[in-house]
């Protein structure tokens, strides 16, 4: 698995040391060519321009232009190389668990009143965002953090699943063949690393999707745009053959224009802010949809967004070029006596306003969904990282019908391969009571199955060998925490987390609960009815899920239902110590290791 990385780098590697020397080498040679070219010059121009002195200082003019471009190229392939090896390495930070330190945690779409994603470690520190995630642009991370924030079916009032199996099995096709490009997602990710992922480009979508235009009148429109195309050669002409009668003309000409410019200053700038300075980010968008329009897919998913990004008619490519070049007309604004020259002599930015207009009537209806694709592809090449940096990886069944989770050697995702254990679970209609003692393996079987049912209803890869399941809508209750600033107890807070997975339940019979250690926060008598009232009612509502306890005695329910099934976690002792082997068994615990525990640590 770390060998595809490690080759990729190696080649990287090698490619640097010969593309450096020949850099070096070719920054001194510019540094010979320009001092030969400038004595060659120096000659001809002394000695009349003697064609012995002239040829070769075309010839060595040329040359010096070729080596030029050439030297461009190679620094441009140099960074590649060097985006290469970084991006690799961060494939091989996901294997060895280094990952963790990875800056990007999908921090702003943290939500404590989210129904799953705290509980299963989704976004933020240490979650599945921060190691899957390979988006670099706006509308990539809004995509990749909206399919795991939004993998629970979506129900309408017929409570209807919205997301079907047919949807779920097009996401797989396209993120199993995208697991297999290693080198087209690197060089995806190397283009939308040129972009980054602030709102610059949402406002510049918000933009170019709007048809509102700024210059209405076709007839203004032409002249603004046609005039200083004949007043400026005319200027030209007069000021160069001294055609005294017409001088007049030239001042009159500047000043209207500049009249003009100033005028019209505020709405132009205000008209073109949200292009401004961004053409090297719709360059990078250009070699996006270029790598997409020259790849050959095979799953419908990835067809349909090249054939949306790729139209003869509309071709994103074309447009986005086109769109780089306006933006880029507005780069002259960092010289500003250029920029002033070039309104009053041309109407600069009134004709860069014109152009956007034109751009507009073209491409406004289809701009968004560029972006939006674009986006999406982004999110479908995360989620294909995980076939690639862990060890037990499938494509899931999704099943039509029942509540059904059904999977043979299933292991959280976020754990290293080698500290992995992996265990079997069943459950078809069912409930499962998981008793068992302190750290034995309870809560992190709650957020494997958790978090491995998420991918799958993402479309995505799982961490286990194979697994079938219905879609339905999760709701956890893990990580419950007072709040000191509204006066909630733990044990309150707790109390409105599983209420609202009791309204769910009753709502959605297809859905799934998964209960850590439930109504902890009160006695143990309160808890235990709290506790049994709660698991009457969900099984009454037909939803299947899981509840882990301390508290044997709720494993009594098992015993007087069929839906209700006994699984537990223990540990054993081996030459004074506590271990554990973290595998599920049937029936309930039989052992404790609270004592143990406090001796261990000086307490009993």
């Amino acid at each position: 698995m770390q060998s595809k990385f490690n080759d990729i780098i190696a080649i990287h590697n090698s490619s640097l040391i010969e593309d450096n020397k020949i850099f070096n080498f070719l920054g001194y040679f510019k540094l010979l060519l320009i001092a030969i070219l400038l004595y060659t010059c120096l000659k001809a121009y002394r000695l009349s321009y003697e064609m012995s002195f002239v040829i070769p200082s075309i010839v060595e003019f040329i040359t010096l232009i070729a080596v030029w471009i050439y030297h461009y190229k190679l620094q441009a392939r140099i960074k590649y190389s060097l985006k290469m090896i970084e991006i690799n390495k961060r494939h091989l930070s996901r294997i060895s668990g280094d990952w963790i330190n990875f800056e990007d945690i999908g921090e702003e779409f943290i939500s404590v009143n989210h129904p799953y994603s705290s509980d299963l470690d989704i976004v933020g520190k240490k979650s599945l965002f921060q190691l899957l995630n390979l988006t670099n642009t706006w509308h990539g991370r809004e995509a990749f953090s909206n399919d795991l924030l939004n993998a629970n079916c979506n129900y309408v009032d017929t409570n209807s699943i919205l997301k079907t199996t047919n949807e779920i099995n097009e996401r797989q096709q396209a993120i199993l063949e995208l697991s297999k490009k290693i080198k087209f997602s690197n060089d995806i990710e190397y283009q939308t690393s040129k972009i980054g992922t602030s709102d610059s480009i949402k406002k510049l979508v918000m933009t170019i999707k709007d048809k509102k235009i700024f210059i209405k009148n076709k007839f203004l429109k032409m002249i603004l745009s046609y005039l200083p195309l004949i007043t400026l050669p005319l200027m030209f002409i007069v000021s160069t053959f001294k055609l005294n009668n017409y001088y007049i003309a030239i001042p009159i000409t500047i000043l209207t224009y500049l009249t003009l410019w100033i005028v019209g200053a505020y709405k132009t700038q205000k008209y073109l802010k949200d292009i401004d300075d961004i053409p090297s980010k719709l360059n990078a968008y250009s070699c996006m949809i270029k790598l997409i329009s020259e790849s050959d897919f095979t799953s419908n998913k990835l067809a349909d967004i090249k054939s949306k990004l790729s139209a003869s008619t509309l071709s994103a490519e074309v447009a986005i070029k086109r769109l780089g070049r306006i933006s880029d007309r507005l780069n002259v604004k960092s010289n500003a006596i250029i920029y002033f020259l070039l309104n009053v002599l041309t109407l600069w930015d009134y004709r860069t306003a014109i152009k956007l207009d034109r751009w507009k009537e073209l491409y406004a209806d289809k701009a968004e969904q560029w972006f939006l694709q674009l986006g999406e592809l982004e999110s479908l090449l995360s989620f294909s990282n995980l076939a690639n940096i862990c060890n037990n990886v499938s494509l899931p069944t999704a099943l039509d019908l029942g509540k059904t989770i059904e999977a043979n050697n299933i292991g959280h995702p976020l754990l290293i391969n080698e500290n992995r254990i992996d265990n079997d679970v069943l459950i078809k209609d069912n409930i499962l009571i998981i008793s068992g003692s302190n750290m034995s393996g309870k809560t992190t079987f709650l957020r494997t199955i958790g978090i491995n049912l998420i991918l799958a209803q993402s479309g995505s890869f799982v961490c286990a060998s194979g697994m079938k399941f219905s879609p339905m809508k999760i709701m956890t209750s893990m990580r419950i925490a007072d709040d000191l600033n509204e006066g909630i107890s733990t044990f309150y807070a707790e109390l409105k987390r599983i209420s609202e997975i009791v309204k769910e339940s009753q709502k959605h019979s297809d859905t799934i609960f998964l209960i850590d250690e439930i109504f902890r926060g009160t006695n143990s008598e309160d808890r235990l009815i709290g506790a049994k009232t709660v698991v009457s009612k969900l099984k009454d509502f037909g939803v299947i899920g899981i509840i882990t306890t301390h508290d044997l005695e709720l494993c009594a329910l098992g015993d007087n239902s069929s839906r209700i099934i006994n699984y537990n976690f223990s540990e054993y002792y081996k030459d004074n110590g506590i271990h554990f082997s973290y595998k599920i068994n049937s029936g309930k615990s039989t052992t404790t290791n609270a004592k143990y525990l406090m001796q261990l640590v000086g307490i009993y």
